[in-house]
């Protein structure tokens, strides 16, 4: 059996394929996918959410989550976040937005399908390696350099996919995104 934010991941997964909500799930879940894993209480998804599935959307988790049109609406409007929360384990999700940015839009065109941690067989949507070590570099950054908890996920993706990263790929987009001194500081500090 999946543990409960995982449980939860699925449940989310499924209802955004049935309204055809395109979604990544990035945080320390896909973290935990594609590098060392570590717990979790909540869960973090990007979606394409637009305002003409906000009611479906909210109707679909009804049952056993709280979830706010209304929110979800403002988040859309701000290019921000809303958060849905599962009554049964009163475990959150933060659903992020997609910005319509060129870095966001080759996140979700380089999304993996993996296999969510677990033994069922189900898949998730995960951002890339890549992309997650680009996404905690700017957490990391915007926390002031001082979160602990990026920079170790940061060095457990770099550990754990090693030769198999697009370095290319992982230097362009630091570039673009100002993040080339974390990057080269990342890289030294893995090998």
């Amino acid at each position: 059996m999946l543990p409960e934010p995982l449980q939860v991941v699925q449940r989310l997964i499924q209802t955004f394929e049935a309204l055809e909500i395109a979604y990544l799930v990035g945080g320390s879940v896909a973290s935990s996918v594609v590098g060392v894993e570590r717990a979790t209480q909540d869960v973090d998804f990007v979606v394409a959410l637009a305002e003409s599935n906000v009611d479906a959307l909210a109707a679909a988790l009804a049952d056993d989550f709280y979830a706010d049109a209304e929110l979800l609406r403002e988040a859309i409007r701000h290019g921000s976040s809303a958060n849905v929360i599962h009554l049964p384990t009163m475990i959150k999700a933060d659903l992020f937005i997609l910005p319509d940015t060129p870095f966001a839009q080759s996140q979700l065109q380089r999304r993996l399908q993996l296999p969510l941690l677990g033994e069922d067989g189900s898949l998730v949507c995960v951002t890339s390696a890549e992309d997650m070590i680009l996404q905690k570099l700017r957490w990391f950054r915007l926390t002031g350099e001082c979160s602990e908890k990026q920079w170790g996920d940061v060095q457990g993706i770099f550990r754990i996919q090693g030769a198999a990263l697009d370095q290319s790929y992982l230097t362009d987009w630091a570039q673009e995104l100002a993040l080339s001194d974390l990057l080269e500081k990342a890289r030294e500090e893995s090998c």
